[in-house]
């Protein structure tokens, strides 16, 4: 990884747009700090959209997506979207009615065999506003030692669940799905376009193991400083990490790219 200094000011100026994480992304001890909020009204200001993409359940995020300046928030890891619209918000989902229900009826089975099996488990609290995945929290409420966390993952992999590490949680689901779908999903949705054929414009910013689908696509990956506690863990870093963690560090990086909107921006 190279300081944010090194970020290319030819790469920072054909953006059109930010992804990021939320938690220990934009927020610090659960909630955005007020430069994290700036850097994001800044970015909308000048005209780039910004998309959250976190393994946070929908009901948790609608707050957010209804006073934060962004363009949607995709949740529970590329399942569900929340966008904004004058009336309200437009919940959008990946898999139909159909698959939802069936998958709730098979998570709910693993969460008690998890709940009875993994020494130290619990659901994460935010699970009453989750939908299509299940979380087990490892560092928000509780903590649980790196073995457990292991065997929460083999577990939920043995039952064919796809499952990833956040900063404070492990979640699994079924289905296909994951950050990266849900970014190309939410770009299609929202504006027609195919986000392959654009990933050298668009920026991601994350901080643990499950941004590590998109540190591996996206030419330009930030991590946020914090991201050193799981450096051992990832396979795919990203291309650039801040100075500063959390929501100090996203700010570095709205800074970073809107300096090189500036005419005759040097770098």
């Amino acid at each position: 990884m190279r300081a944010l200094d090194d970020w290319p000011l030819a790469d920072r100026r054909q953006l059109i747009g930010v992804f990021t994480d939320i938690d220990d992304t934009l927020t610090t001890e659960g909630a955005i700090t007020p430069d994290a909020l700036k850097a994001l009204q800044q970015l909308r200001d000048a005209g780039l959209p910004v998309v959250a993409i976190t393994g946070r359940p929908v009901g948790w995020s609608e707050p957010m997506a209804r006073h934060w300046p962004v363009n949607a928030i995709v949740a529970e890891n590329g399942a569900v979207a929340l966008v904004p619209q004058p009336d309200g918000l437009q919940r959008l989902y990946l898999q139909d009615a159909d698959t939802r229900a069936r998958n709730r009826a098979r998570m709910d089975a693993v969460s008690a065999r998890l709940l009875r099996e993994v020494p130290g488990a619990r659901l994460a609290q935010d699970s009453p506003g989750r939908e299509t995945d299940i979380a087990i929290d490892h560092s928000e409420f509780t903590h649980l030692p790196q073995a457990a966390i292991d065997q929460v993952v083999q577990l939920m992999r043995s039952e064919g669940m796809a499952a990833t590490v956040s900063s404070i949680h492990i979640n699994g689901w079924f289905g296909t799905h994951d950050k990266r779908v849900g970014a190309r999903w939410i770009v299609q949705q929202l504006w027609g376009r195919a986000l392959d054929n654009e990933l050298a414009r668009w920026a991601y910013v994350g901080d643990s193991t499950n941004d590590q689908r998109m540190f591996e696509v996206f030419p330009n990956a930030v991590g946020v400083a914090n991201i050193a506690r799981f450096l051992p863990q990832l396979t795919h870093r990203p291309q650039y990490v801040t100075r500063q963690p959390r929501g100090a560090g996203f700010a570095e990086v709205a800074q970073a790219v809107l300096a090189a909107r500036v005419p005759g921006a040097a770098g």
